[in-house]
């Protein structure tokens, strides 16, 4: 597509600030922001930018493509859509235009809790996609549980536990712009006007989402809490925001079916490791035990070949969907998926990979690692 002055949108950063210039300040904050100074929200990328990638060449890739699994499921590509909140801020289709963009893809959408449309409208808007869940636990458990059987209902894949948010990181954006969802929007998960899960439309002088957060999600959670978990739903459940590999062989033993290594986009606690630099180490904890994910600052084909390469059985993209919905929606989130799918495509099929069993970890090097000769330059071994 082209931008409102004619120019091609091209790439993920086009896109970005096409919406920069489309998006009202408050939710174009709320989307972009990090926890307070913002250092980790830069070096999610920086730190893949610290990532070679080593290509082979002389390999027949004549014939190739970029379809994987994941819990089972088959998939065109081997990313798919990280839960962001509140989509609607951004197109009125919200959550079902992306819904339907992943189904186009023929990859995961995940939904977020805190959704501006519901369970059961993201089904029935997408009802061939492939669909996740993510959970927050309240505090009123009956309303846990309840989101969790809807899902279930409603042919959700999979459950995916958020486990790093007693509470909300500072985001001093939102309480400059005293962030709350406008009026004229709901949290679509919760069923009436006068539900606590609406409380969001409102801010007592700083940010609403934080004062939402601190009302009605429960900090008591313990590991104690996956078995509870379990026993409500016969669905996988994925582990999302593992930053450690402590924390990691701790949910395998809990019983999740994938660990999903992820920072919360930097907006918990700020100068946390990126992403990708603690991939490695929680691959190699968790081994064989089950599927890793990861999401964190990917914004291009070679970002998710490098992610690849170092274990991740999927990449997963949050604020990039939220740019296409806000240029285009369905359209735009589809043409971000595309761009993404043409740039892995290049970047896999330069680097002699047909297939992405081809990526292997031996494809990937930190700068850090590379032997430098004489002190000057960089050389591969």
């Amino acid at each position: 597509m082209t931008s409102r002055m004619g120019v091609t949108l091209l790439c993920i950063e086009d896109y970005e600030a096409e919406a920069a210039r489309r998006l009202p300040r408050a939710p174009l904050d709320y989307y972009r922001s990090g926890a307070t100074s913002e250092i980790t929200l830069q070096e999610n990328k920086q730190a893949i930018l610290s990532w070679y990638i080593r290509p082979r060449f002389l390999r027949d890739v004549t014939q190739h493509n970029m379809s994987t699994t994941i819990l089972g499921h088959k998939v065109s590509v081997p990313f798919g859509v990280a839960p962001t909140a509140m989509q609607r801020m951004a197109h009125p289709d919200g959550e079902c235009a992306n819904a339907r963009a992943c189904a186009r893809m023929n990859t995961v959408f995940t939904l977020s809790t805190i959704a501006t449309s519901s369970i059961e409208e993201v089904a029935m808007s997408a009802p061939d996609s492939l669909r996740f869940f993510q959970l927050y636990i309240y505090k009123d458990r009956d309303v846990t549980a309840g989101l969790v059987k809807r899902a279930e209902t409603e042919g959700f894949a999979a459950i995916v536990l958020t486990v790093d948010a007693p509470q909300f990181g500072i985001r001093r954006a939102d309480a400059k712009n005293k962030f709350a969802l406008p009026e004229h929007l709901r949290m679509g998960n919760f069923q009436s006007d006068d539900d606590k899960g609406n409380l969001v439309n409102k801010s007592s002088g700083g940010s609403g989402i934080n004062e939402y957060v601190v009302s009605l999600f429960d900090p008591s959670l313990t590991w104690d809490d996956i078995a509870w978990l379990k026993k409500l739903t016969k669905l996988p459940i994925v582990l999302k925001s593992i930053l450690t590999a402590e924390d990691a062989i701790l949910g395998v033993e809990a019983g999740a079916a994938a660990i999903w290594v992820s920072n919360h986009g930097a907006r918990q606690v700020d100068q946390v490791p990126p992403t990708i630099s603690v991939l490695p180490e929680i691959v190699k904890a968790v081994r064989d035990k089950c599927e890793v994910y990861i999401d964190g600052g990917f914004t291009q084909g070679t970002d998710i070949f490098k992610a690849l390469a170092l274990g991740a059985n999927m990449v997963f993209l949050g604020r990039p969907l939220l740019w296409g919905l806000a240029c285009d929606g369905e359209d735009g989130a589809y043409n971000i998926l595309n761009i993404l799918k043409r740039e892995l495509s290049s970047a896999m099929v330069l680097s002699g990979c047909a297939a992405v069993k081809d990526i292997t970890k031996d494809m990937a090097v930190n700068i850090q690692q590379v032997p430098k000769k004489n002190g000057v330059g960089a050389r591969f071994t």
